[in-house]
């Protein structure tokens, strides 16, 4: 009896989620039923795939070695029903994209209603992750990056970039007073980033030279959760555009030492893999990000 791609898409899932529980979450399956595939296979194959403990499941040798394969077939048959779709005049297949949750939330987020509209066989799924991430180890096909970009195995297409603004919420302002010179920034609550330490370097021209780097009264590791802070009043902050238009619209986050700010701007990318081809999928989603970004940028 041979294996059937459903039982190999399940080991591929196992793989991938760490454990049955949340691979039969993933494939919207019972645990039993995941199980049962995975025993099924192994049965079939006359081996064991996957060694079991109560703490955690570890692919075999021969699993290795029959995963790797597998997911070649998985792929193959991915591409062919994309193939087919795209004869039909609709991309089709599962998107998996990656971003900051920042940009994931301001950026991603208010896009995906149209562009859901538009290719309804495009399976999307979205994941945030405010650190660099190994595409092939979390299985993404497109991630995006802002920033200077370091790895040249992958391919990358600019989508644009965003000024970047010295900020704090009315409120805070009110109770400690607005700084009027870079240096003055020292009694104040700044705001800054655990890593990476660039983005302590902020966009100020002063007695130093250009590029003032400051000493963090409070650090996080998410620019979403320092746009929070700066709201809640807790000190400045440099953010990115992208994710304080809407504050800085509605007042509640205003900019401070304009005269003082260097134009300053983080370029963002979409990368993806240097030795695959451009799936039609992740070419219709960057196309409605250009357009997205280019939207953002002019207001």
């Amino acid at each position: 009896m041979k294996s059937t791609l459903d039982e190999l898409a399940v080991l591929a899932a196992i793989v991938d989620a760490g454990s049955i529980s949340a691979a039969a979450e993933q494939l919207g399956q019972t645990v039993s039923a995941v199980s049962r595939s995975l025993s099924r296979l192994e049965q079939k194959l006359g081996t064991t795939l996957m060694r079991r403990s109560t703490r955690r499941l570890e692919l075999t040798e021969e699993g290795q070695f029959f995963l790797a394969r597998s997911r070649k077939v998985i792929a193959a048959v991915e591409e062919a029903e994309e193939q087919l779709a795209l004869r039909r005049g609709q991309p089709a297949g599962r998107l998996r994209v990656n971003a900051a949750s920042p940009f994931m939330l301001h950026v991603l987020v208010p896009l995906i209603d149209g562009f859901r509209k538009r290719y309804p066989q495009i399976e999307l799924e979205l994941n945030s992750n405010d650190q660099i991430i190994d595409l092939l180890e979390h299985r993404t096909d497109v991630a995006v990056r802002i920033g200077s970009l370091t790895d040249s195995t992958l391919h990358a297409r600019p989508l644009g970039s965003f000024r970047l603004r010295v900020l704090a919420s009315p409120g805070y302002l009110a109770e400690h007073g607005r700084p009027t010179r870079v240096e003055s920034l020292a009694a104040h609550s700044l705001l800054g980033f655990t890593a990476p330490e660039s983005l302590n370097v902020w966009p100020l021209r002063w007695a130093g030279g250009e590029g003032y780097p400051i000493s963090a009264s409070l650090s996080a590791s998410s620019g979403e959760t320092l746009r929070q802070l700066a709201l809640a009043g807790q000190g400045i902050v440099t953010l990115a555009d992208f994710m304080t238009a809407q504050d800085r619209a509605s007042g509640a986050l205003v900019q401070v030492l304009a005269s003082h700010t260097v134009d300053t701007r983080q370029p963002v990318h979409a990368v993806y893999y240097r030795n695959t081809a451009l799936a039609s999928r992740i070419s219709c989603f960057l196309d409605d990000l250009a357009e997205r970004m280019t939207e953002l940028q002019v207001q």
